[in-house]
């Protein structure tokens, strides 16, 4: 005879996290920005992103989050020696396995003699298990960039996305403005009203009324334009110094922006320029990986790489929005080489920097700064930017960044450049 037995469920550990939930816990593992490896040799782009890591920081997230039940942990303190045997780290490993299944990281085998990532249909190496590499996806990317966004926008409380107004007037289906005579390839968002009065005025009170081509009123609406923009990122050694890690909320304020662009201005465009003691184009599928670099900044060659980005683009608004904490310390000669100098406003530096900013003015360009200091001879010389680009500058913290320049994108001051 079959008995069905009734108990109480007990959950398992970590049955309540979702794969989002983890990416979340991860999310400052995964745009580490090197401040807390500031005395060790940084560079770049970080080569070294392994599962062992990975692991140990969802453990320490876990942990911290009191996510970890009292008998494992329990168990894991008792034989630390053991702990990649034991059932927390079997579990741990399984939550992992969970995020490369959902598509938010991909897991290679690394090959000890040449480096390298393996397929999974390869056999590994010996060693090359504790040796394994992930990266994060696109998918992971774009969550990371929503959650960002959202909690940015969440403390600003309501605020209405909108498009880029100008003072430009088109037609379209909203109606702003007065109606005027319709004229081939205008949108026919007819005015009904002022079209039957134009008819009436021509041929006076006739039922029927005759209706030529001429009386065709249509309602006028804000004409809304489309946007380039290059997030100019500053990630010289000075942006995790005195204490403070300003690339990372920078680094996410970059996430952010690209999401709100993918999803509210399709018609607009981002690309994101590194710049410290040169500058380089770096593609926003590889910001995670990115972390402050020399030390040096060459704010010149940032801008003259963004100009040379936005001519590509046939945009009728086109800027540069730049978030740097320092002064300009570095300067490309003509023959290659770098001109350095530690101590920063040095005049040759600041007069080739202005010079630059003066030629995005002559291209139409606008470029907004946001600055992360307040030291009395830097402001001077972003005022002295600001003046001569017509742009604005925001004085702000690595606290309130994201706030500043998303609600500056949305509300799009700049729409009366034209």
């Amino acid at each position: 005879m079959k008995f069905v037995k009734y108990s109480k469920y007990v959950a398992a550990p970590f049955d309540g996290l979702s794969a989002e939930d983890l990416l979340q816990m991860l999310q400052d593992f995964l745009l580490d920005s090197g401040f807390f490896d500031q005395y060790q040799s940084i560079y770049e782009m970080d080569p070294e992103r392994t599962m062992e890591q990975l692991h140990q920081a969802l453990l320490e997230a876990l942990r911290d989050q009191g996510k970890i039940p009292d008998e494992l942990l329990q168990q894991m303190l008792q034989n630390w020696e053991n702990y990649h045997k034991s059932e927390l780290a079997e579990k741990i490993n399984k939550l992992l396995e969970r995020l490369a299944e959902e598509g938010y990281v991909t897991i290679g085998q690394a090959n000890p003699s040449q480096g390298e990532l393996m397929d999974r249909g390869e056999e590994p190496t010996a060693g090359a298990q504790a040796k394994a590499k992930f990266e994060i996806t696109d998918k992971a990317l774009d969550f990371l960039g929503f959650k960002t966004l959202k909690d940015l926008l969440g403390s600003l409380g309501k605020s209405s996305f909108g498009r880029h107004d100008t003072r430009e007037l088109a037609t379209g289906v909203e109606s702003e403005g007065s109606s005027r005579r319709y004229e081939f390839g205008d949108t026919l968002n007819l005015d009904v009203n002022a079209t039957l009065l134009s008819a009436i005025r021509r041929h006076g009170r006739q039922v029927p009324l005759p209706l030529d081509y001429e009386d065709l009123q249509v309602h006028q609406c804000e004409y809304q334009s489309s946007c380039a923009t290059v997030l100019m990122l500053d990630c010289s050694h000075s942006m995790i110094l005195y204490g403070e890690d300003r690339f990372t909320p920078a680094k996410k304020v970059a996430l952010a922006l690209s999401h709100l662009i993918r999803n509210q201005y399709p018609g607009d465009t981002l690309h994101l320029v590194l710049f410290h003691d040169s500058a380089e184009e770096m593609p926003l599928a590889e910001l995670a990986r990115v972390r402050v670099g020399p030390y040096y900044t060459n704010t010149r060659e940032g801008l003259r790489l963004a100009q040379r980005i936005l001519s590509r683009q046939r945009k009728d608004m086109r800027q540069i929005v730049m978030i740097t904490d320092g002064k300009p310390s570095a300067l490309t000669l003509e023959d290659g080489r770098i001109y350095k100098n530690a101590f920063g406003l040095d005049p040759l530096v600041v007069s080739e920097t202005l010079h630059e900013v003066a030629r995005c003015r002559r291209n139409g360009i606008m470029i907004n700064t946001f600055m992360l200091a307040s030291d009395y001879s830097l402001v001077n010389f972003v005022q002295k930017v600001t003046e001569i680009c017509r742009g604005k500058a925001y004085f702000t913290t690595p606290y309130t960044l994201g706030q500043y320049l998303l609600m500056d994108y949305m509300q799009k001051k700049t729409k009366h450049i034209h």
